[in-house]
């Protein structure tokens, strides 16, 4: 069944005018924060949204590859940060003004889509990123359908001052709302929408069965490519969970022979004062040395080289890294 009333449309548009200012303020704010009360968007600066964008990458849905030659490539990454901005700028000062509404909730959904297959597995104490993502899916497809109606600009453009063809192309209405105001689309686009709150919902957090679960409650570090050459022992580290605003602390890093004995110790000081040519880093995200601590923030990935003055790594040995919080975690080096 279609809807051909004009009055029907109009008051969907009314109806959903807290919803478009609040979905507009959502985005824009992205640029006030960023860019007005504070510069955000300056490498190597606290605060630096580039590497929140990093933090995104150890369990990303589809678009890891994407976050991963970004964060590896600076540069790129700035332009694209700075990009994102102004769109987050001009989609949600659009939407707040009530300007081309359908033709920017497309926008909103595309970038909540963005938000909810990077950082949907984020959240401490709840799934912050996750409803945050899927709730700006589906509020884009409602104000795509009910688009502004009153105290909007499109109101004020299509009725009064620039009835034209491209008013109503960039409105969407002449060409593409007659055809879709029908039950069957509205259905089968809902059951979608639901249908990704279920499947992510379940992929990142477990949440429809099963065990539930939060990977961003405590730290996980992920050793690999271990390497032992001139009295060197070279080994990677991806901290690939945890919570995103800290990171992880490790103050001890020990090599154990075969029966599980500790044959080399380096402790927290040590650790503190690595040398920086001891540490490479891939991502803008950069493992580094802290005031206490070595310090791995969410999404670093480093190759880490360590002096064994000495000693002989024999196979089977193993290195065993100690978080702050008391966490372990435990490689075997095979020479």
């Amino acid at each position: 069944m279609r809807l051909h009333n004009t009055g029907s449309a109009n008051s969907a548009g009314l109806f959903t005018l807290s919803l478009r200012w609040v979905i507009g303020w959502t985005y824009f704010s992205a640029f006030w924060r960023r860019l007005v009360l504070e510069n955000k968007l300056i490498p190597d600066e606290a605060g630096y949204i580039g590497e929140k964008f990093n933090h995104f990458l150890p369990n990303a849905l589809g678009i890891k590859p994407v976050i991963e030659y970004l964060v590896s490539n600076p540069d790129l990454l700035q332009i694209s940060m700075i990009s994102f901005t102004i769109i987050e700028a001009v989609l949600g000062l659009f939407l707040i003004l009530g300007l081309y509404t359908r033709l920017v909730s497309i926008g909103i959904i595309m970038l909540a889509t963005g938000i909810l297959l990077g950082s949907g597995w984020l959240g401490t104490t709840c799934l912050d990123e996750w409803q945050i993502g899927i709730l700006g899916i589906a509020g884009g497809f409602t104000l795509f359908l009910s688009g502004s109606s009153d105290f909007s600009v499109d109101n004020y453009l299509h009725k009064d001052v620039l009835k034209t063809k491209m008013d109503n192309l960039c409105r969407l209405d002449s060409i593409i709302m007659p055809r879709i105001y029908n039950r069957t689309f509205i259905l089968i686009s809902s059951i979608a929408i639901f249908s990704i709150t279920l499947f992510t919902n379940q992929y990142f957090h477990g949440g429809v069965f099963g065990k539930l679960h939060n990977k961003s409650v405590k730290p996980k570090i992920e050793i690999s490519n271990i390497r032992y050459h001139d009295d060197e022992v070279v080994f990677q580290l991806f901290r690939t969970e945890g919570a995103d605003v800290y990171g992880s602390f490790l103050i001890k890093i020990e090599i154990l022979d075969q029966y599980g004995n500790t044959v080399k110790i380096i402790d927290q000081e040590e650790l503190s004062n690595l040398p920086e040519n001891k540490i490479r880093n891939y991502y803008i995200a950069k493992i580094k040395a802290g005031k206490h601590s070595l310090v791995l923030p969410l999404g670093a990935k480093a190759d880490l080289s360590l002096d064994t003055h000495g000693l002989l790594i024999e196979d089977n040995y193993s290195i065993k890294l100690t978080d702050i919080s008391g966490i372990e975690w435990q490689e075997k080096i095979n020479i």
